[in-house]
């Protein structure tokens, strides 16, 4: 009697369980839904905002709250990259794009500019970049009121702990230092940093 009696509550709660797993699952799917879209929007916006940065020449925020505005475009044809690089590599700014280290040189300037991004997505492709391979910055130069592009070749590609500050420090020669979380992926633990370092192939000219 006991057994029937557990038998009979259990069926009860069956349907009940499995209506509280599909709901969950279905709340998961929507936020995951949600934050695709909201990234998919901020790229758009952020395209924007770049846009009309290189026709005004003001910093322009992608949104009117945004702590952070577009200062450059990073591309490497080898691996068909193209993103918008953002000031301040900050967490919140990372969400949305690479972005550049704050006391690292900035784009046009002479010595070691520095840009961070995630490893599970802004700089998920370094993983497939080559020794050699060509990276081009292109920015806004105040002075000039133009368009400006810079070639750059990678000399270096490292994995170094994250106390390892050296590819961090300013350099007399001009350098562009991308680094990111290793390894790569969504796994639980990233323990080290994969820096790919790139040396200017010649001056800043006019980008077309």
């Amino acid at each position: 009697m006991i057994a029937t009696a557990g038998r009979a509550a259990l069926t009860r709660w069956v349907p009940v369980a499995g209506f509280v797993l599909l709901l969950a699952g279905a709340c998961l799917s929507a936020r995951a839904v949600y934050l695709r879209e909201k990234a998919a929007l901020a790229k758009v916006l952020i395209s924007r905002a770049w846009d009309e940065t290189l026709r005004t020449g003001r910093p322009e925020p992608p949104w009117p709250w945004a702590d952070t505005h577009p200062i450059g475009r990073l591309v490497i044809p080898s691996i068909g990259y193209d993103e918008i690089v953002l000031e301040g590599a900050s967490p919140r700014n990372l969400a949305f794009g690479p972005a550049r280290l704050m006391n690292a040189a900035a784009p046009g300037e002479a010595g070691n500019l520095v840009l961070a991004g995630h490893r599970t997505s802004w700089f998920l492709p370094l993983q497939d970049v080559k020794r050699g391979a060509e990276v081009v910055l292109e920015w806004r130069d105040d002075a000039a009121g133009t368009p400006r592009r810079r070639s750059y070749r990678v000399r270096e590609i490292s994995v170094i702990d994250p106390g390892d500050i050296r590819f961090l420090r300013p350099t007399e020669d001009d350098y562009l230092t991308l680094i990111t979380c290793y390894p790569f992926g969504r796994g639980l633990r990233s323990p080290r940093r994969y820096v790919v370092r790139a040396m200017a192939d010649g001056p800043a000219t006019g980008a077309s």
